[in-house]
């Protein structure tokens, strides 16, 4: 007999974008049923009416394909279900294991506030669970309550925890249905995850109450209870809970700050899981490596030093053709480089290509790339930093205007022919080559720092190059 196929589902509340736990949660639940040949659904748990947007949903849509996580089958809504959940809380309360409650509002924070007061976890005290409906008051709307066992022990036999075991008799007759009539988010998830045929829950560790509450409605259904993994959260590299300073950031910004989808999953399965002293994973080597034995029970910690150099790493690794189209990509994420998206052409393209190998070698993130790239895109007359602008002096001026006139002569313009050019100057006027490639790097980029000066010649050209010295010279 077969084994039955593994399906995982990543389930976020479209309620805010998807930030990074969300990410890697979603990551782990891909790899694992990449791993095993099975599938990972994705199920959008909007049934919070008022806080669910369709910008979020968007958001995370956008999010998850950006990481190249894709999902398998359409997207499961979860208030489309709602009959669905409804039908199974009517189907236990007519098998007698749920009830109806009549408790009024101030009936529920008057219990709540007596059993803190005692010390108690369970809030509710069952006062509705064994009277006679006919008693019922006819102004309220009764929810619909799990009759959950009041002896015993709950226990998830989790795939990262370990064996997690809950008194019943601290544990609530949970609410199936609300009062208008609404399924609750606990009744939803459990119908969901058994009408979707998963195999395999892979969830923050905020969710392992939940599997408590979950399982008793499993039980109290008949039915098999999917295996469980409760990972860790992320905090911070204090170890203090994820903030925004932190990290604590949509995906969609760590597009916008310039990092790779591909690094920043190498970076997000680390993050809690480990292989070894293995750092640096392709796609192929996570799927093929990735088991939740792997994964610690300890609170993960974010660093963005860390990512930075991850993510240096890949674009150092990047083909250079990949990387002009990732650059052009990231412009529309980052603001104020609505300019510089109008100033891509097939010149400049082709001057960026040309320019990749020396470019890449500087760059952690896009952004640094695209800094690294400005003078592709300087218009002229340059604007000079102040740095430049102090090494212009009129000597120097002068020294460009020489220099202009030396490289006007270069046939075959290329690094080689106008390096050649600038040692042959530089030795016929007793200069150092730093000397004179250092007011030339200021006339050509504006700026006392781009990549080698030979290459900044070869990436612009012999028309630009000589048209930007001739701009900054005097004679």
């Amino acid at each position: 007999m077969t084994a039955p196929q593994i399906v995982t589902r990543f389930a976020p509340s479209p309620t805010g974008f998807l930030h990074i736990g969300g990410a890697r949660t979603a990551l782990f639940n891909w790899l694992y049923a990449k791993k095993h040949g099975g599938k990972m659904l994705l199920r959008i748990e909007d049934t919070d009416r008022e806080r669910s947007t369709k910008e979020a949903i968007d958001a995370i849509l956008d999010g998850l394909k950006w990481l190249e996580l894709g999902w398998d089958g359409d997207v499961i809504y979860q208030f489309s279900r709602a009959a669905r959940h409804r039908e199974v809380a009517e189907q236990l309360l007519a098998d007698g294991k749920a009830y109806r409650c009549y408790a009024t509002a101030e009936e529920l924070a008057a219990m709540r506030e007596k059993a803190r007061a005692e010390g108690r976890t369970r809030l509710y005290d069952g006062m509705w669970r064994d009277r006679d409906p006919a008693t019922a008051p006819s102004d309220v709307k009764p929810t619909i309550r799990l009759r959950a066992p009041q002896t015993g022990e709950t226990v998830i036999e989790d795939q990262v925890q370990g064996r997690v075991v809950w008194q019943n008799e601290n544990l609530d007759d949970l609410v199936l249905l609300r009062g208008d009539g609404t399924p609750t988010y606990m009744l939803a998830v459990v119908v969901d995850d058994h009408d979707m045929g998963v195999t395999h829950v892979i969830r923050g560790d905020d969710h392992l109450i939940n599997a408590a509450r979950q399982k008793q409605i499993y039980d109290a259904m008949g039915w098999t209870l999917p295996s469980m993994s409760h990972i860790p959260l992320i905090h911070g590299p204090d170890g203090s809970k994820l903030s925004k300073r932190h990290g604590a950031l949509g995906v969609d910004a760590y597009r916008a700050m310039g990092y790779l989808p591909a690094a920043l999953r190498n970076y997000l399965v680390r993050l809690g899981w480990s292989h070894g002293d293995q750092e640096i994973f392709s796609t192929e080597e996570m799927i093929a490596a990735f088991d939740l034995s792997g994964v610690g029970r300890a609170a993960a910690r974010f660093d963005f030093a860390k990512l930075e150099n991850l993510n240096g790493h890949y674009i150092r690794h990047a083909d250079d053709q990949s990387l002009v189209r990732m650059f052009e990509d990231v412009l529309d994420y980052v603001p104020g480089r609505s300019e510089l998206k109008a100033k891509l052409n097939d010149t400049t393209r082709a001057q960026l290509l040309k320019a990749m190998p020396s470019l890449k070698e500087r760059a952690k993130t896009l952004i640094e790339l695209i800094d690294g790239a400005y003078f592709i895109f300087a218009d002229r007359p340059l604007e000079l930093d102040a740095k430049a602008a102090a090494l212009l002096t009129g000597e120097n001026r002068k020294l460009i205007g020489q220099l202009h006139s030396a490289l006007e002569k270069v046939e075959g313009w290329s690094s080689a022919t106008t390096e050649a050019a600038l040692r042959i100057f530089a030795e016929e006027n007793s200069l150092k080559l730093g000397a004179v490639a250092q007011p030339l790097r200021a006339a050509l980029t504006g700026r006392t720092t781009s990549p080698g000066i030979f290459e900044v010649l070869d990436v612009l050209g012999r028309e630009e190059s000589l048209g930007r010295l001739k701009d900054q010279s005097t004679t």
